[in-house]
């Protein structure tokens, strides 16, 4: 399982965005994301599923991985990831949806991230990593995915996927 932070995106701006669910990636987070997407998927390098925050920038990142993975499915829109939910209901949705063995890409926002990969290491909703906007973790559950259950194996900021540092 690869957990991914949507790329930069504009500023907050209520006058701009009042619902900020529509705020998008800036043109240049959107060129820095591509390149990211690129290197993730010199890593990864196909996708069984390809799920979504609802938010543009989410979203859009996760249209930018579907392009350069080698396979991947249209991205689903899962509410669990959502800008400010709790990490735990994550977790649920896995364990109802994903097959053994399945490679699922996760595309969402800080600190809903970093407390799903903190609970899936530990077992408690700890913030172990910080995610970089644009940048990855990749997860392996052993047999289930429960908290507690993962193990890291590897963590990769934008800059490092663009550059090719994996």
């Amino acid at each position: 399982m690869v957990a991914v932070r949507h790329g930069p995106a504009e500023v907050r701006d209520p006058a701009r965005w009042p619902d900020d669910d529509l705020r998008p990636l800036t043109r240049k987070g959107e060129a820095e994301t591509k390149r990211a997407a690129r290197g993730l998927a010199t890593v990864v390098r196909s996708a069984d599923r390809l799920v979504s925050s609802s938010a543009d920038r989410a979203l859009r990142t996760a249209e930018l991985i579907r392009r350069e993975l080698e396979k991947a499915p249209d991205p689903e829109t899962w509410e669990e990831l959502a800008p400010g939910n709790l990490a735990t209901p994550i977790f649920d949705r896995l364990r109802r949806t994903a097959r053994p063995r399945e490679t699922v890409v996760i595309v969402g926002h800080e600190p809903t991230l970093a407390e799903f990969v903190g609970e899936a290491l530990t077992g408690e909703g700890l913030s172990v990593v910080h995610l970089t906007k644009g940048g990855a973790v990749c997860l392996e559950f052993s047999n289930s995915v429960r908290p507690g259950s993962a193990r890291l194996v590897w963590l990769l900021t934008r800059k490092q996927l663009a550059n090719g540092r994996h």
